[in-house]
């Protein structure tokens, strides 16, 4: 088996609730509950799921923007949590996100080309002199003009914007990039154009994506496998082609049932799940999905499923399978 650029192993991050007179810890938001993940070099892997599945917690988990609660994060067969500050430090520029929100991820009072260049200057990999020009050689390869470099985030467009967020992490030269549902806030004309833009970036620079979306349209054009998400946990990893052509949990029935299909005249059953996504705080007993599954038995409301391979790679946790 190759070496694995990134190893996520049963991966977990609780978050403390807290109430009370005296602040007391009365339980956990379990964001995430225990996720395993490996992405090879060059390959995409798309994590999908509903909001507040736990998707944006374990990308930010994964970079330490958040700490975990346990499990464990190697890249290139190192240990992310066991490094001291300085070695992290040096480890962050091969690992880099690209976040959500075009508009916010970018300081009003700080032009373009500074936005883009202060890493290099605080990872001391150029000095001022050479600044300028790394910056105008990323900008055009994210189809942005030299001109750009001088202005603010506000005289940009939103698809420009999530430009500069992609020219912010290029910079330096990752292996890496965590993309946050990084064209949900853009229009579909653009998010084609960002797309695209992600496929050639990975092409000319051999770059590996963890690509975090709700939206499996866009995820099934981009990556090479996906993972699936429901209230925390992993539910169902596949190939792209094995997942869509073969979707085996009832989640992934229900996602996929809402992709819209571009031939009018065809029609896709609709799954419609019922009720609202339970709270990570207070997860059900079981099978976390059982409350909204339309094929649930006694023994999905008390068991929890394994998540076990079904054959040729394609992992699934659902007792009916």
């Amino acid at each position: 088996m190759p070496e694995q650029l990134l190893e996520v192993q049963h991966l977990k991050k609780y978050f403390p609730v807290k109430s009370g007179l005296l602040n007391r810890t009365t339980g956990y938001v379990k964001a995430v509950d225990d996720v395993s993940i490996t992405i090879g070099p060059g390959e995409t892997f798309g994590l999908v799921g509903e909001s507040g599945s736990g998707k944006s917690t374990v990308g930010r988990t994964i970079v330490r923007l958040t700490d975990k609660t346990s499990g464990e994060v190697k890249f290139k067969g190192i240990d992310v949590y066991n490094l001291a500050p300085q070695e992290l430090r040096k480890l962050r520029p091969r690992m880099q996100l690209i976040f959500q929100d075009p508009y916010s991820s970018l300081n009003p009072r700080v032009r373009v080309g500074d936005a883009i260049g202060e890493a290099l200057l605080d990872h001391g990999l150029a000095d001022r002199g050479e600044i300028r020009e790394r910056v105008q050689e990323v900008l055009a390869s994210c189809g942005l003009s030299a001109y750009h470099i001088d202005r603010f985030p506000h005289e940009f467009s939103g698809g420009q914007r999530q430009r500069i967020g992609i020219a912010r992490a290029l910079i330096l030269n990752p292996d890496l990039i965590i993309a946050d549902e990084p064209v949900s806030a853009l229009d579909v004309s653009i998010q084609a154009q960002i797309i695209n833009l992600f496929r050639n970036l990975q092409e000319t620079r051999g770059l590996a994506y963890l690509f975090i979306s709700h939206d499996l349209s866009v995820v099934e054009h981009l990556c090479t496998r996906i993972g699936v998400m429901y209230l925390g946990s992993m539910v169902e990893t596949a190939s792209r082609d094995e997942l869509f052509r073969n979707p085996l949990h009832p989640y992934t029935k229900a996602l996929l049932s809402a992709v819209p299909v571009p031939i009018p005249k065809l029609k896709r059953e609709r799954i419609v799940l019922k009720g609202d996504i339970p709270s990570p705080a207070n997860p059900p007993r079981g099978c976390k999905f059982h409350t909204r599954c339309p094929f649930a038995e006694a023994r999905c409301r008390e068991e929890v499923p394994d998540f076990r391979d079904a054959g040729g790679g394609h992992y699934v946790a659902c007792h009916l399978v």
